[in-house]
C-alpha cells in the first residue's frame, strides 16, 4: 500500500498525541532551547557533519508532561548536560527501535540491503507520514524489485511507542544522537507511565 493521505491518518495521530502528550492535562510551558553548542558538536562517528537545518527545525520549543515538541507541534528530542542527557522519549525510542525495527532497518537506523536507513528517511517525511507508514505499511515497486514494509497498526509493542520511535529517529536524522546507547536520560514522566499502561491495557 502506498503512503496514506494526511486526512486519513489524522484521527490516528490525534489519538496518539492524546495518549502520549495530553495524559495528565498539565499546561504546556516553554522549554529551554535544545540547540546549545555542545549538542551541535556531538558528531556521529559515521557522519561527516551535522544537519544544521534539521537541528534548528527539530529544536524543542515546548514541553508538556516531560514530552518535547518542535515549532510545528511534532514530538522531538531534548538534550542537556553538554549533549549527554537525553529526554525519556528519545531514550525509549532507542530501546524500542533496537527491539522492534533494527532487524530490517539496521543497527542505529543505518539501513540494510533490503530496508532503508530511517535516519535518512526522517529527513524527508513528516510526522503524519511516519505514523501512517507504521500503522498501514508501505510498498515500493521499482525495476529492481519490490520492498514491503508490514503494517504494525495492531502491534501494541510498536504503536504504543510510535512517538518514542519518531523522536529517536529525529535525533538520529539530525545527528544529535550518536550511534551509541544513551548513558544518561531524564526520569520517565508520570504521563508516560500512565499512557503506556492505558495503551498496553495493563
Amino acid at each position: 500500500m502506498q503512503y496514506q493521505s494526511k486526512a486519513a491518518i489524522r484521527p490516528l495521530v490525534a489519538a496518539l498525541v492524546f495518549a502520549f502528550a495530553s495524559a495528565g492535562a498539565v499546561q504546556a510551558q516553554d522549554a529551554k532551547p535544545a540547540a546549545d553548542p555542545a549538542v551541535a558538536n556531538q558528531l556521529d562517528p559515521n557522519s561527516a557533519e551535522k544537519d544544521a537545518k534539521l537541528l534548528d527545525k527539530y529544536q524543542a520549543v515546548k514541553v508538556e508532561d516531560g514530552k518535547y515538541f518542535d515549532k510545528d507541534g511534532a514530538p522531538t528530542y531534548h538534550i542537556t548536560n553538554d549533549g549527554k542527557k537525553f529526554d525519556w522519549y528519545a531514550y525509549s525510542g532507542y530501546r524500542r527501535y533496537h527491539a522492534e525495527c533494527h532487524v530490517c532497518h539496521g543497527p542505529d537506523a543505518m539501513g540494510s540491503t533490503y530496508a532503508p536507513a530511517l535516519k535518512d528517511s526522517l529527513k524527508r517525511i513528516s510526522y503524519e507520514e511516519f505514523i501512517g507508514i507504521i500503522a498501514g505499511g508501505k510498498q515500493d515497486i521499482s525495476s529492481s524489485g519490490t520492498n514491503v514494509m508490514p503494517a504494525f497498526g495492531d502491534n501494541k509493542n510498536v504503536m504504543c511507542y510510535a512517538d518514542d520511535l519518531y523522536t529517536y529517529l529525529k535525533a538520529r536524522a539530525s545527528g544529535a544522537m550518536p550511534r551509541v546507547r544513551p548513558t544518561d536520560k531524564e526520569e520517565k514522566p508520570e504521563a508516560a507511565k500512565k499512557a503506556e499502561k492505558e495503551c498496553l491495557g495493563g
